[in-house]
């Protein structure tokens, strides 16, 4: 008997710690992947104000109401993505792990669904037109492109749903660029009173802010100014997700694996042929202001009449699309904030992006691997940039150069998004993130 006990004991002693690493393992599968029920692919649609009127604009949110009850009568299925390496040879190039990638991205195109709060469809006379409603030309925006684009994709993209009670995520479709335009609206402290009380409406008026505590809720903004923009509502502030071109964890409201960095791109024609390697003669390029920037201002103190370099303190001396051409690196260096479009000015042009900015937390970070197509510094390594860049082997920038051409479609915007664009790389993040529990009440 004694010998049966003993014998038992020792099984319990091995069998414990394994049935322990077997629970672990399948709580980080299913948070990290979320794996979960399969469902139909989604179809583009729309929802109009009216249909809101009719039912009070009131909804009875269902006790769970997240992607498995997604109902059946969905319409038919998108045509199946043709997910291929960028490599034969099994290389993930630019990306950590493509093959994971590539079929976590495919089952977001099947499954993930964003509902749009109605305000977005806002008759043009209303007062609040210009705050909520699609810009009618993003185009115009500038650096705060993407801000505007990011709505406007999304309302022409498959995720939309017009189910709420479906849907992974709830998108606050309020423009922090267009408040900053409006004399009403203008300052830091009228866009956060504004933005709370829209918070706080919402929550009044449907039940899925209450449901998660606004965890799965989200808004985007490129606006330095919109940084501040949640900070009168604590569980927004808290709980919701910034997709922001603001992406700093040095910053105080930013924080990083809950918020989400949005890719900043400057509206620009397609540049069909990349000027090739051999073709570009000088070895770094960078042309801004030096204002509120003490790392900018060492910069072009230390290098801008180095005669390997073309670094301006303003506009350079010719075109400034010219200066990405013919050079092998271009300079992102941080100005009043870690965010700006050189980064994909650069990558549109075939050069190799060079980021001095600290605490930049990086578009898309989590997918592409940065280092195999750019160079990324700290502020610190300015006086040693040209030594740093001089070293870099020949064989080093043709792989950098390569991979900066298979990224490129990961940093454009389209009206109609397309696969792996920058629009579906950032609802990708958000995919990443369902499932996010609220962290204070």
């Amino acid at each position: 008997m004694a010998r049966q006990c003993l014998c038992r004991l020792r099984w319990r002693v091995v069998l414990l710690p394994l049935s322990l690493f077997l629970a672990v393992a399948t709580i980080v599968v299913v948070g990290v992947f979320g794996v979960g029920p399969s469902v139909n692919h989604l179809w583009p649609k729309t929802i109009s104000v009216v249909e809101f009127s009719e039912t009070g604009r009131k909804f009875q949110a269902p006790e769970r109401h997240r992607a498995d009850h997604f109902s059946s009568r969905e319409a038919p299925p998108a045509k199946h993505l043709q997910i291929q390496s960028e490599d034969a040879s099994g290389d993930s190039g630019p990306y950590h792990n493509w093959e994971l990638f590539a079929a976590d991205y495919e089952e977001m195109i099947k499954t993930l669904k964003i509902f749009v709060y109605p305000d977005v469809y806002l008759s043009k006379s209303s007062p609040l037109a210009s705050v909520f409603l699609p810009h009618p030309d993003p185009s115009k925006q500038g650096n705060y492109f993407s801000e505007h684009m990011f709505k406007a994709a999304l309302l022409r993209s498959s995720v939309q749903t017009r189910r709420p009670e479906d849907a992974h995520f709830f998108f606050m479709p309020f423009s922090i660029n267009a408040m900053r335009n409006r004399p009403d609206l203008h300052s830091a402290a009228a866009i956060s009173d504004f933005v709370a009380g829209y918070a706080a409406r919402i929550s009044s008026e449907f039940e899925f802010w209450n449901a998660s505590g606004g965890a799965d809720h989200f808004y985007a903004y490129c606006h330095s100014i919109g940084r501040t923009a949640a900070s009168k509502h604590r569980l927004l502030n808290h709980n919701a997700i910034q997709v922001t071109c603001s992406s700093s964890y040095f910053q105080r409201m930013y924080i990083s694996h809950k918020d989400v960095g949005l890719s900043q791109v400057w509206p620009r024609h397609q540049e069909q042929i990349l000027n090739p390697p051999n073709a570009r003669y000088r070895l770094a390029f960078y042309a801004g202001r030096a204002q509120n920037s003490r790392t900018r201002q060492w910069l072009i103190d230390l290098w801008k009449n180095d005669s390997a370099f073309d670094i301006f303190p303003g506009s350079s001396s010719f075109p400034y699309a010219e200066g990405f051409r013919r050079s092998k690196y271009c300079l992102h260096v941080k100005g009043y904030e870690v965010n700006t479009a050189r980064v994909s000015d650069a990558i549109h042009y075939g050069c190799i992006p060079v980021l001095i900015s600290n605490h930049y937390d990086l578009p898309f970070a989590n997918v592409l691997d940065w280092t195999k197509f750019s160079v990324i510094l700290n502020e610190g390594d300015i006086p040693m940039l040209k030594k740093i860049l001089l070293s870099i082997p020949e064989q080093t920038y043709l792989n950098l150069y390569k991979n900066v051409g298979i990224v490129r479609k990961h940093f454009a915007w389209h009206m109609t998004p397309k696969n792996y664009d920058s629009f579906y790389m950032t609802v990708y993040q958000l995919w990443l993130r369902r499932g996010l529990t609220r962290v204070a009440w």
